[in-house]
């Protein structure tokens, strides 16, 4: 297999609109798509963290993804800190109180708009 990396993950949602708002409005992430998709008014809406090979895509057309099904998506920072300051700022509300620390690193969780569940994280090098 020659697989050189992920290329794209689907995050299932029930609002592509305030999807897209919170991952590129609260998150920072970059809007790489928002474009019609097929005959029935399907959109494709495709985000990326600036820089990223990996992108979300924000779906709502698989039955067997409800919104807010996705759990553990893992985001890394390089200031952990500061990027919950700033989604405090935003409304981002941390599950557990806030920052924990594990043998591996620090993190904090939370949910986007749908519970979709989400994991930022500073790994110990």
């Amino acid at each position: 297999m020659t697989v050189t990396h992920v290329q794209l993950l689907s995050v299932p949602v029930a609002d592509q609109d305030r999807a897209r708002d919170f991952y590129v409005d609260v998150l920072g992430f970059d809007l790489v798509w928002d474009n019609p998709m097929g005959p029935d008014g399907g959109r494709w809406v495709q985000v990326a963290p600036p820089g990223a090979a990996t992108a979300l895509t924000l779906v709502t057309w698989f039955p067997t993804m409800p919104p807010g099904s996705l759990k553990g998506l893992v985001l890394e920072t390089d200031d952990l800190d500061a990027d919950v300051a700033r989604l405090r700022d935003r409304g981002v509300d941390f599950a557990n109180g806030g920052i924990q620390s594990a043998p591996w690193g620090r993190y904090a969780t939370f949910d986007d708009p749908d519970g979709n569940g989400i994991v930022l994280q500073a790994t110990r090098v």
